[in-house]
């Protein structure tokens, strides 16, 4: 019998970590599964409380539950064709959006994207602690989704979520089934971490 893609997606960092790192990854395939209001509600209180310049906190959210149907179709409808079929089980579809401007005096906001990011990773990770998993997308039709949610011109539609209950049956052979089944990997840290130039490794990686 195969392997539980819950079990083979669990992370081995090469040093410690929180355990919600170790156990966050994106599936490709969700349970048919809603969650509550309260639910979701956590899930957004925690990108709530991220970090951001200024204070500006530039994310906001487009979202639907899976019990929303016509939402749930609207935002289901903005996403890339490649990424409709296996979202359609999800508990919650969103669009994350950034202002790239400051309210604070107009001036474009260079760190918007990366503060949207910071808001997301607390989504993620509060949904890892509730059992709940997350597939980000590029994969988006951002002109669409501005146009049907009648987005500002100072907001950009970023990404696409997927939010809801693992389908982790061991007897799916699908495409998307092998790439869930696929270890997680990851650049070693003497690659991404520098110290005295670019390229060379800090001294205590």
């Amino acid at each position: 019998m195969s392997e539980s893609p819950r079990d083979i997606k669990i992370a081995t960092p090469d040093h410690q970590v929180a355990d919600t790192i170790v156990q966050r990854w994106s599936p490709y395939a969700f349970k048919a599964q809603s969650i509550s209001d309260a639910q979701f509600a956590s899930l957004f209180e925690a990108a709530r409380w991220a970090p951001s310049a200024y204070n500006e906190q530039p994310w906001r959210y487009i979202a639907a539950k899976r019990d929303q149907e016509e939402l749930f179709e609207k935002v289901w409808s903005c996403l890339m064709e490649g990424n409709q079929g296996w979202t359609k089980d999800a508990a919650v579809l969103a669009l994350g959006v950034a202002s790239v401007t400051f309210d604070r005096n107009g001036s474009p906001n260079r760190t918007a994207l990366h503060d949207l990011g910071l808001a997301s990773a607390g989504l993620v990770f509060q949904a890892t602690t509730m059992g709940l998993y997350v597939h980000q997308m590029s994969g988006i039709l951002p002109s669409k989704a501005a146009s049907l949610f009648s987005v500002p011109e100072n907001f950009e539609v970023v990404t696409g979520l997927a939010i809801g209950f693992l389908d982790d049956d061991p007897q799916r052979q699908d495409e998307l089934a092998q790439r869930d089944r696929k270890a997680r990997n990851r650049r070693p840290l003497n690659e991404l971490v520098f110290g005295e130039t670019w390229g060379a490794a800090h001294e205590a990686v």
